[in-house]
């Protein structure tokens, strides 16, 4: 069979798009994908027939961060929010036109059209003009629903989600009313996830169900529709993993920080930050830079800062994981069996903080927020004996990176020959 991909997002949004493709095409299956510029070589290690789908990804990712730093922090300040939201989205904006010809490329033949919880709304036009199933992945929760927000009554939860896909069509209306028009597709009359779901499309839900207690049968009505598999990950080595091994083998087990793609405004206040915090609490520190330079700070002695790791490798071997708060890497903690720290910086992030303390594994807090007092505080509480208890016995809960991979292939190879959905029932 022939699958379309497309998936735009950081490398963690990447990633298991990834994964599922590199799996089907083990199969024998031809695979076809689009992803950001700047992440087309990593798409293309794994072995697939790669394009450019969008504007590189650094073209709003220090956008994005400020936008909603300014959001956490100046709620009240709107004109200098909608400024810097109208700064954000320009670039993003531009992506449509883009996207909907690439995607229309690599899904003409295809049997199927797999596509990202990132801009899925010109991916699914497309599979809409083709007549083609549809595929979605999301790396948490996006579909109306009443767990979402815990603390608010279910109702009030869902009607609020369902508010924000109209806030957001609306804010795409022009695009896609111009992409639909150029399809030769009627005009859309509701928000694309709406549309997705009346289509009957498969939406993989790609998190554990252990993450959201009762949503599976708050979604039972869509009758297998929306199905949990677990994070998706390829688990790759690195060149570095070896030398990290070998830094935690020679000391006491560090607590380790990661921040993602974003880079952090400041990289040297934020090492002085955590070597502060991390000395004073008697702890090593691993560094994993992601997305920020940290080649001109100065790193105490009881900190390491490295680039790329294999996560499943090191996380279990350390105290504490720290980090953003990625789906990606909220799993690989969770799976690791160790305490997390979440410091957000996006709104999804911040979901997956409230998650991570409901679950009582971690806590969290925004990362504009932080400081070095807040930080030893957080730290001495999710070291505690409870939370290590208490990681460790979720982590048993969680499904295995394997098992996600082959479940997600096993679904998208039935849903491309039968996209009625009966194998499902």
């Amino acid at each position: 069979m022939r699958f379309a991909l497309t998936c735009y997002g950081t490398r963690g949004d990447i990633e298991p798009s990834v994964a599922v493709g590199r799996e089907l095409l083990r199969r024998g299956h031809e695979v076809r994908m689009g992803v950001p510029p700047d992440l087309v070589e990593f798409s293309q290690a794994a072995g697939l027939t790669t394009v450019t789908y969008g504007l590189d990804t650094q073209a709003w990712l220090e956008r994005y961060r400020n936008f909603w730093t300014s959001f956490f922090g100046n709620f009240w300040k709107v004109q200098e929010l909608v400024g810097l939201w109208r700064e954000y989205w320009e670039p993003v904006a531009q992506c449509w036109a883009e996207m909907s010809m690439t995607a229309t490329e690599l899904a003409d033949g295809a049997d199927l059209l797999l596509t990202s919880q990132s801009f899925q709304e010109p991916a699914a036009n497309v599979a809409e003009f083709y007549d083609i199933p549809l595929a979605t992945l999301h790396n948490f929760p996006v579909r109306p629903n009443g767990q979402l927000v815990p603390s608010l009554p279910a109702p009030v939860g869902r009607s609020g989600m369902a508010a924000l896909d109209w806030v957001f069509w609306h804010m795409n209306k022009k695009a896609e009313d111009k992409q639909r028009r150029e399809l030769g597709l009627p005009k859309a009359t509701s928000p694309s996830p709406t549309r997705i779901a009346e289509r009957g499309s498969l939406e993989i839900q790609a998190y554990d169900e252990v993450c959201f207690p009762g949503l599976a049968s708050e979604w039972a009505k869509w009758d297998g529709q929306r199905p949990f598999i677990g994070a998706l990950t390829m688990e790759l080595t690195t060149d570095n993993d070896d030398r990290v091994a070998s830094w935690i083998a020679a000391g006491t087990p560090p607590i380790c920080f990661g921040f993602g793609s974003i880079a952090v405004e400041s990289a040297a206040e934020t090492v002085a930050m955590i070597g502060d915090a991390c000395a004073r609490l008697g702890e090593r520190a691993l560094i994993c830079a992601g997305g920020t330079d940290f080649s001109d700070v100065r790193i105490p002695d009881h900190v390491m800062v490295v680039g790329p790791v294999n996560y499943a490798a090191i996380f279990p071997a350390c105290r504490a994981v720290v980090h953003h708060g990625g789906a990606g890497t909220t799993a690989a903690s969770m799976r690791a069996g160790v305490p997390t720290l979440i410091l957000s910086t996006g709104p999804d992030q911040t979901y997956w903080g409230v998650r991570v303390k409901r679950l009582k594994v971690g806590t969290a807090r925004r990362f504009s927020g932080t400081t070095r007092e807040s930080l030893v505080t957080d730290l001495r509480r999710v070291l505690a004996p409870e939370y290590v208890a208490r990681a460790r016995e979720i982590a048993t809960q969680m499904t295995k990176p394997s098992e996600s991979v082959a479940t997600a292939a096993d679904l998208v190879e039935k849903f491309a020959i039968c996209p009625d959905k009966a194998w499902l029932k």
